[in-house]
């Protein structure tokens, strides 16, 4: 028996998104975690490298996950990847709720970390892909909101389980995480595929009434809704000239794709190098260095995601009318002032403690801040960096990413930037605890210089795809393509294109405007006669 499908956009990037929400169950489960007194006791007060490789174990599992992901999603589906990666979450979720010590956490999290790699790059493509342009960054974006409500879940259920006593604590809060992916298993099969990829393999008729399923469904799913149309028609061109830009890694650099590759790559690199998951990852840290302490610290560590996801939420209402430019180019900015006044007070009002703050003493807290107007500033500023990654970076990077792909390189593409991610993820979760034992405050100094430098490199290198078809983006690219700083959001062609299609209705009511002619393949590529 054929399993209804869903067709209503939003409530598919609800369930599509839970892959985010496993994201964010990982990132905090070990947020409230780290600073239990049982954790503490039973990895032998891990720090340092140690704890390094513990928290960026994640992210190693990741950049494997997204290396594998695009050739994945491209043979079996944008949705068939996701159900592919859930399997090594349920395993690597196993491992941990098992470990006896930190080598099996940190396999455990690897194994967690290659569905993350898989889901947090192809969940954006489909996304993507199904949207409509005007509504493409609102849909996106739910994507980080439901990282967003996975960390902030997870965080107060560690913190809630810190009251367990013994390994009960950690092993009951990350046992947890088997939930959202269950869920996640039984939405899929509900789902649509991607008209996008449907296209890409020759499955025309399908693709078209998927599109038609999703785009005209006030009319029932009219293949000759005008919109339908207009949308099949630009895929159709857009493929060919895939077709004939040829295939294997040359394309994702032959003529203007060298800078789609670049502007999608280095904007997932960006989002780490700015350096808001210091304090994601790490607020616990800075809360103790600011001399807070048991329920007072973790409770102040846990209102910065309740921070993060009203600020996302906002963003949500506004994406797609305000340009991905200006987000970008001003979050940066914002970002870098809040990382050296935190620095600055930091190097300013401390004093060393060798041995490590608290009781027992945390290895990697070895200053503290003065308490007081400096102890409050750091904390102020600390969620101020959080509200301006909230509003720009944290969902326009991942946006941006999804979007500037071509069809024929989106999936393999979107994996590639999400590997970037990934790659200074992991190498930024190996740096940040010995950086706070060995540099201090003058981390975020580091991380201030990064935030001014990226604005410049946005605003130099990204041309503006807000309301933007993903084909029109297509020509922002291309070697005579406007130049980065001269282009404006909107201004879409598809609007003159569904005009197009209903003047044709009006001259030939009588025939289908979308009908498969013949579909062949000459030499090894498929040549579709619409």
């Amino acid at each position: 028996m054929k399993l209804p499908t869903i067709y209503n956009v939003q409530l598919v990037a609800i369930i599509a998104t839970l892959g985010g929400a496993l994201f964010g169950f990982d990132i905090s489960s070990m947020s409230a975690i780290v600073v239990t007194d049982q954790y503490i006791e039973y990895f032998n007060n891990p720090s340092g490298v140690i704890q390094g490789a513990i928290g960026s174990a994640l992210a190693a599992g990741s950049v494997i996950g997204s290396a594998v992901a695009g050739p994945i999603s491209d043979k079996i589906g944008r949705r068939d990847s996701i159900m592919f990666a859930c399997i090594f979450w349920l395993i690597g979720t196993s491992v941990q709720v098992a470990c006896k010590n930190y080598g099996q956490l940190i396999a455990g999290r690897v194994l967690n970390g290659f569905t993350v790699g898989i889901t947090s790059s192809q969940v954006p493509v489909y996304l993507a892909e199904i949207a409509k342009a005007e509504k493409r960054g609102s849909l996106v974006i739910i994507q980080q909101l439901a990282i967003e409500f996975g960390i902030l879940i997870m965080y107060f259920i560690g913190y809630g389980c810190a009251s367990i006593p013994g390994t009960a604590s950690f092993r009951t809060a990350w046992g947890i995480q088997f939930i959202p992916c269950v869920f996640l298993i039984i939405g899929l099969p509900f789902l649509p595929r991607s008209p996008r990829w449907l296209a890409k393999v020759g499955r025309d008729k399908e693709a078209i009434q998927t599109l038609a399923n999703i785009y005209a469904q006030r009319s029932g799913g009219n293949i000759d809704d005008p919109h339908v149309v207009a949308e099949w028609e630009e895929i159709v061109t857009v493929m060919q000239a895939e077709r004939e830009a040829g295939q294997g890694w040359r394309k994702f650099f032959k003529n203007g794709m060298w800078k789609r590759t670049m502007a999608g790559v280095t904007v997932q690199a960006w989002q780490q190098l700015a350096g808001a998951n210091v304090i994601v990852y790490y607020l616990t840290y800075i809360a103790q260095m600011a001399g807070l302490t048991g329920d007072v610290a973790m409770v102040t560590s846990g209102v910065q995601y309740a921070v993060f996801i009203i600020f996302t939420g906002i963003m949500w209402i506004f994406i797609d009318k305000t340009g991905r430019r200006t987000l970008l180019v001003w979050g940066a900015l914002g970002m870098g002032f809040c990382h050296f006044v935190v620095g600055g007070v930091m190097g300013a009002h401390h004093v060393s403690v060798p041995g490590g703050v608290g009781n027992p003493p945390n290895a990697n807290i070895v200053i503290a801040v003065n308490k007081g107007a400096p102890a409050n500033t750091v904390i102020l500023f600390s969620y101020l960096l959080i509200v301006v990654y909230a509003l720009t970076l944290a969902p326009v990077c991942w946006i941006y990413a999804a979007e500037v792909w071509s069809l024929g390189t989106r999936a393999t593409g979107m994996s590639m930037a999400a590997m970037s991610n990934w790659v200074f993820n992991f190498a930024l979760g190996m740096f940040t605890p010995p950086a706070f034992v060995n540099i201090t405050w003058k981390l975020f100094i580091v991380f201030g210089v990064l935030c001014m430098t990226a604005a410049v490199w946005f605003w130099v290198f990204y041309p503006e795809t807000c309301g933007k078809t993903l084909e029109e983006i297509e020509v922002l690219f291309g070697p005579d393509g406007p130049k980065p700083w001269n282009t404006k959001k909107g201004e879409s062609r598809l609007a003159a294109g569904i005009e197009a299609v209903a003047a044709r209705k009006m001259d030939d009511t009588d025939e289908p405007e979308v009908r498969i002619v013949e579909t062949k393949e000459v030499g090894g590529e498929k040549t579709t006669t619409v």
